[in-house]
């Protein structure tokens, strides 16, 4: 047993009195003195705070002696770090509409630092007095160190977004020790951040690290919700994924990756939790504060407590206009950003966080809070700009410095080189950087956050393989997941053994992912696309904790082709600032001497007109990129990317460049690896070969 916990258990069994303490913080405070415990608890008639020992026996359960206003408190001397609590909350006599007070469900604390184990579902568990079900917030000593390691600097041009799953990213990692694999610990092994590296992102963007419950139903069909997007507490990252002391290897998690110069943000999900809708499990917030914290519907003005608001889609809502929820949201964030050290965040249906009075708002009081922060407004922030409520889909309406995960982008890009017509001026605008939803002038060009694969729906090898979805493994008659995927399987559903299938495949992966890194914006990789990760077929893999979701390292010859050229076309990418760092001179976000041009051109020469971009039939077109001003200065960079979306060889007129200068071609996607095999153009033709993406870029011929 820990020597702390020996201590600590020690320690409780003497104690039979609470003094009155103090209201602020929320939470429990560790000082030299003992602990200090405060709880928002409005409608409470008594609130009892119950002590275990290492083995969850209750030692002890003792009335919070302290009220100040709303908030319960008591001070408990001697207290040490590694005491085990839980909370029991006792309403009025007279039951007010809403409220769910049940002192036979022990509940976590909404501020816990750190919960003992994982939270299971288990209905025989929870009947009568839940404590043998729900986990113990820890008393947590916070002390840690970070050893003079700062948060990197990373500019919004560099940054290369990779989402991964802690647990999936290394679970199969056999250079790995056993005991770290799949948890924080093996996120920051030295073999995991040389890969890291080694593949050039930028930013790791974690899937959900808080603390969840799996759905009861999944549980009862045999399966968990492995993406976590069941939060029942926000600032406690999940015991699932550590050795020992989830707070501790979290930290030095990031603590690693910082030392390396990769950034972490964080998927949070704040819009929904685990106790669900109505007649739902009594948890947390349920039996603290339920007619506040969450929405429920109304009628002719009166709150209808048995139906509840579910813009989330997950059976309840969290209630944003409530002021101590919005509070307790900003203090987790802030929690996360200063004691845990992270970079940003990534909010799941963002959307939900902005609603006052049931509507979204550009300038609620959640964006006006967070832009007045001085530590928040300097992270990243990555909004999911939707839910499924009334006016969900808001992309390009959030506020600045957001970023906005563009799904437009996606849509668009994966029709474009799935052949189908009519979209080449779509094409142009989303690798343009979506300024027709980023408006030039008032939002950057990293607002718009570029993706083809995230990690719900295909990843990019079933993507190119797969026609329909195959979700029969989650338990739902495949009727889960997307049906609108604009995937294609180039002849054969599934895996083939076909070499022109295969080929093509290939390339059909190599042209999205040039257009991926080669587009303006925030790219944004999924784990393992990099490797053609397959889920067999499965878009909605959100409750499969097996090989469908953990990365599979044992690479073929293919995979290892993809994995050089994601490589590469990530160093292709640093190496451009014409694009990552693109400044058009008719933008005014930044103010400068000269700015970038961008010209559209046809193959057989001239700009593209009015009728080409209406075209129907037109998928092929061509992108100059330069100093405005400045065409011929040798210290710029001028490019010339060349896209052909049809089933023909396409020969491109160059355009014609002063004696001394030359094309140089730095990508083919239509050859094997895309990058090899660089050469100066000699001719002023260029045969784009079918399906394909070719990059060149003007060079001086003294220069080499």
């Amino acid at each position: 047993m820990d020597m702390t916990s020996a201590r600590s258990t020690t320690r409780v069994k003497s104690m039979t009195t609470i003094a009155v303490g103090q209201p602020e913080p929320q939470g429990c405070q560790v000082t030299e003195q003992g602990c200090n415990f405060s709880i928002y608890v409005p409608d409470a008639q008594r609130v009892e705070i119950c002590l275990f020992n290492e083995a969850e026996e209750e030692l002890c359960c003792l009335p919070l002696p302290g009220k100040t206003g709303p908030f319960w408190h008591g001070f408990i001397p001697g207290l040490l770090p590694g005491a085990l609590y839980g909370y029991r909350v006792h309403g009025p006599e007279k039951v007010l509409p809403g409220t769910e007070f049940d002192p036979t469900k022990l509940l976590i604390d909404p501020y816990a630092r750190r919960l003992n184990r994982p939270l299971l579902w288990h209905p025989d568990l929870y009947q009568g007095d839940s404590q043998f079900m729900i986990p113990k917030a820890v008393v947590t000593d916070e002390s840690f160190d970070w050893q003079g390691t700062e948060k990197p600097e990373i500019g919004a041009h560099e940054r290369v977004l990779y989402e991964l799953h802690v647990k999936g990213f290394t679970r199969l990692k056999e250079k790995l020790p056993q005991l770290q694999r799949g948890t924080y610990m093996g996120l920051a092994h030295k073999e995991t951040i040389k890969y890291l590296k080694t593949l050039g992102v930028s930013s790791l963007q974690l899937m959900p690290i808080c603390s969840f419950m799996s759905e009861p139903r999944l549980q009862e069909m045999g399966l968990s919700n492995y993406w976590g997007y069941n939060t029942i507490n926000f600032f406690s990252p999940d015991a699932r994924y550590a050795v020992e002391d989830p707070v501790t290897e979290f930290k030095t998690m990031v603590r690693e990756l910082h030392k390396a110069g990769i950034e972490v943000v964080l998927d949070v999900v704040f819009n929904h939790t685990a106790e669900g809708g109505v007649g739902g499990p009594v948890i947390s917030f349920r039996g603290i504060d339920n007619r506040n914290f969450y929405l429920f519907e109304k009628h002719d003005g009166v709150t209808d407590y048995g139906r509840s608001v579910n813009n989330t889609g997950c059976g309840n809502s969290v209630n944003f206009d409530d002021p101590q929820t919005l509070k307790m949201v900003l203090d987790s964030l802030r929690y996360w950003a200063t004691e845990m050290q992270v970079d940003g965040f990534r909010f799941d249906l963002a959307v939900s966080l902005a609603r006052e009075r049931g509507q979204y708002q550009r300038c609620s009081a959640f964006f006006k809070a967070v832009y007045q922060d001085p530590v928040l407004r300097k992270c990243v922030l990555i909004a999911e700009p939707w839910d499924i409520g009334e006016g969900g889909y808001q992309l390009g309406q959030f506020p600045e410095p957001w970023l906005e995960c563009n799904d437009r982008y996606r849509d668009t890009l994966r029709a474009f080189w799935r052949g189908d017509a009519g979209y080449i001026g779509d094409f142009a605008t989303r690798v343009a950087g979506s300024r027709d939803i980023f408006c030039k002038g008032h939002r950057p060009i990293a607002a718009s956050v570029n993706f083809i694969t995230y990690h719900d729906g295909f990843t990019l090898e079933d993507m190119v393989s797969y026609s329909e979805r195959h979700n029969l493994a989650n338990g739902e008659n495949n009727r889960d997941g997307h049906s609108h995927n604009l995937s294609c399987n180039h002849g054969v559903e599934g895996p083939t053994d076909k070499a022109e299938v295969i080929a093509i495949r290939e390339q059909h992966k190599r042209n999205l992912l040039a257009s991926l890194l080669l587009s303006v914006g925030t790219p944004h990789l999924l784990a393992g696309d990099e490797i053609a990760r397959t889920q067999q077929g499965n878009n909605n893999a959100y409750c499969q904790d097996n090989g469908i979701n953990w990365l599979d390292w044992r690479l073929v010859d293919e995979q290892s082709n993809l994995l050089r050229y994601t490589r590469k076309l990530i160093q292709l990418r640093k190496s451009l600032p014409i694009i990552t760092a693109l400044n058009l001179h008719d933008d005014h976000y930044h103010h400068d001497s000269y700015g970038h041009e961008l010209h559209w051109h046809k193959p057989e020469g001239g700009m593209l007109q009015e009728a080409d971009w209406h075209d129907h039939a037109n998928c092929v077109l061509g992108l100059e990129v330069f100093d405005h001003g400045h065409t011929h200065h040798p210290d710029t960079q001028r490019i010339f990317l060349m896209f052909n979306g049809s089933q023909y060889p396409i020969s491109f007129l160059l355009i014609e460049l002063p004696q001394g200068q030359c094309w140089h071609r730095l990508l083919d996607t239509a050859v094997d690896d895309g990058l090899a095999k660089n050469r100066r153009i000699r001719t002023q033709r260029y045969l784009l070969q079918p399906h394909s993406i070719a990059l060149l870029e003007r060079r001086f011929i003294n220069a080499g």
